[in-house]
């Protein structure tokens, strides 16, 4: 692996509980991350403005016209009735990363959660292994204009992507869940950041685990694949700690929340009637 500070499990048993405790209709939070918890909280995943510069979502609301909340979805809030292509997007930046929180948030993120677990040399890490540069499957282009991301030689764009992990550790057993396989990494909290891939020696793409959590499971996050948002159930100490805290785009929700395309009741945007139609 292309940390050593990270191992991959030998089974898949200490995610074993997570199944159990998943629970609510398509798009709720405790689909998402396991129910139980005293309270949940959505991180946004930043945006970009026309410079590339890392923006949150309220900023976006304020650009575009509409209104920051707790359940907002992205394609509502910039005004397009399209949730996966954002056609009329009223927002000339870039869009969130969906599946990935980005190191500038994660990494702040890891050092609040430290303090909210007994055992943070301790934490389990969980990574979808259809990423194509877990185990090899396509080309480094397309896996990197998938992510969004182009601040790569033109040469390396069409290489084959060498597989993140050996034959014998991508053989070792899957956690499975509903609709999602992962590969189970364990370690300290701190190599959360490091996980990605490496396509060069000077060349990074970072990728925050799918679901991770210590331990003691005093806390749980989840960025799924489909989501751009991170979502975390845990102690409410912890979770106004994030509201407090400037860094993260946070808004408390509930277990049952929704993040279904359709869940924004505010931000409604009629099919048909993009911006650039309006």
């Amino acid at each position: 692996m292309w940390t050593d500070e990270l191992t991959v499990g030998e089974d898949a048993s200490a995610a074993a509980w997570i199944a159990a405790r998943l629970s609510g209709e398509f798009g709720a939070v405790t689909l998402t991350v396991p129910s139980g918890f005293p309270a949940y909280v959505r991180i946004c995943h930043p945006a970009t403005d026309a410079g590339g510069a890392f923006v949150g979502w309220t900023e976006v609301a304020r650009e575009t016209g509409r209104q920051a909340h707790a359940l907002m979805q992205w394609h509502a809030l910039v005004g397009s009735s399209d949730p996966f292509n954002f056609t009329g997007s009223l927002w000339p930046g870039g869009d969130p990363q969906t599946g990935n929180l980005v190191p500038d948030v994660l990494g702040p993120l890891c050092e609040v959660l430290a303090t909210y677990t007994t055992g943070p040399a301790h934490c389990f890490f969980c990574l979808w292994d259809g990423w194509g540069w877990v185990d090899g499957s396509g080309a480094l282009g397309k896996i990197v204009l998938r992510r969004g991301e182009h601040a790569v030689p033109p040469a390396e764009m069409q290489a084959p992507v060498p597989p993140a992990f050996s034959a014998h550790e991508l053989s070792r057993e899957r956690v499975r869940l509903p609709g999602r396989d992962y590969l189970l990494l364990q370690g300290p909290l701190s190599a959360a950041t490091k996980i990605g891939h490496r396509g060069s020696p000077t060349w990074f793409l970072p990728q925050s685990p799918n679901l991770f959590w210590p331990a003691d499971r005093a806390w749980c996050a989840a960025s799924e694949i489909d989501f751009d948002s991170t979502l975390l159930g845990g102690s409410t100490e912890l979770i106004q700690a994030i509201l407090d805290t400037p860094t993260f785009d946070a808004w408390a929700v509930g277990p049952e929340d929704s993040f279904a395309s359709d869940a924004d009741k505010i931000n409604t945007v009629a099919a048909g009637d993009d911006s650039e139609e309006s």
